[in-house]
């Protein structure tokens, strides 16, 4: 463990500092929830920068450990964790900038200030997402030592890449939005941004939510790794490729339950046909996994007499 985390700061020591960065400002964040009342979009004001702060730090950290094992197009990964570090510096600097300026961060065009800063953003995001797609293709390329976390990461970090690109999705103009009342995009489908959504997400509860999907997909990148560690008996290639599998398509299953304006807790029958085909593909692939422990485990004496007496 302690090797791991050396190797990860070594790999990049620039989302290393990015990350203890976003962490240090998590108190921060808390404070300002505790002292500043204001509201914006329906919102505590420092809600966001809070959440940005939390996800911006474990992608930093996961992304130091990919490019740590990363042995192809080295000279690229040499510079890509530093390239989104900045990229993610300067994203949360807006959010954070135009919280203490009580103002919205995402899809705000009202002043020419604004919407200079959302478009700076939204460039410095795209371009994290292409530094995110070159590191996929690394790692594709990469010999691993352990087949099972190669396939871990490649599909935590595919599937990242996927929701990230969910993100895309918002930036375009909501149905009936008025770019001169200075908003163009939402997250909210069916319903406008700022109504009724729950306490600690603040996913809508009146329309879809593309940040349903966004926070799955990209939160993959942690998921597959940590399930793989946490089941040592069980994790094998197929284990992970068969849980890669069922992230993806409850990636894809929450992403089209949001552009169909349905509320993440409200699904209809054809959500709940796709949740329960993931969940009995998960069941089928976690007894399958616990059938092969168990065959091998009964092998293996046998094999071991065997070699005792030979």
């Amino acid at each position: 463990m302690e090797r791991t985390v050396i190797r990860t700061l070594r790999a990049n020591p620039a989302l290393a500092v990015f990350a203890l960065l976003n962490t240090a400002f998590v108190p921060v964040a808390l404070v300002g929830l505790l002292v500043d009342d204001r509201i914006v979009a329906d919102s505590p004001l420092w809600f966001k920068p809070l959440k940005f702060a939390l996800s911006l730090a474990l992608y930093s950290v996961s992304l130091a450990w990919a490019l740590s094992l990363a042995t192809r197009l080295r000279r690229f990964t040499r510079w890509a964790g530093t390239l989104a570090a900045a990229g993610g510096t300067v994203e949360m600097a807006i959010i954070v900038g135009q919280a203490l300026r009580g103002r919205r961060s995402h899809f705000n065009t009202a002043t020419e200030l604004d919407s200079t800063l959302y478009s700076v953003m939204g460039a410095t995001i795209t371009a994290v997402w292409v530094v995110h797609a070159v590191v996929v293709v690394a790692l594709l390329l990469s010999r691993f030592e352990d087949r099972t976390t190669a396939v871990a990461l490649r599909f935590g970090m595919g599937v990242a890449l996927a929701g990230m690109a969910v993100g895309f999705l918002m930036t375009s103009p909501a149905e009936g939005q008025d770019p001169a009342l200075g908003l163009v995009g939402a997250h909210t489908v069916g319903a406008p941004d700022g109504g009724p959504h729950l306490a600690l997400t603040g996913w809508s509860t009146t329309g879809g939510d593309l940040r349903v999907s966004h926070f799955i997909g990209m939160h993959a990148l942690q998921v597959l790794p940590l399930a793989m560690a946490l089941l040592p008996r069980l994790a094998s290639p197929r284990l992970a490729r068969d849980l890669g599998l069922a992230w993806a398509g409850l990636t894809a299953l929450t992403l089209w339950q949001a552009l169909r304006g349905q509320p993440p807790l409200r699904p209809d029958a054809l959500t709940l046909v796709g949740l329960a085909a993931l969940a009995a593909w998960t069941g089928y692939a976690l007894w399958h996994a616990t059938r092969e422990r168990a065959r091998r485990a009964a092998v293996e004496p046998a094999r071991d007499a065997a070699a005792v007496a030979a």
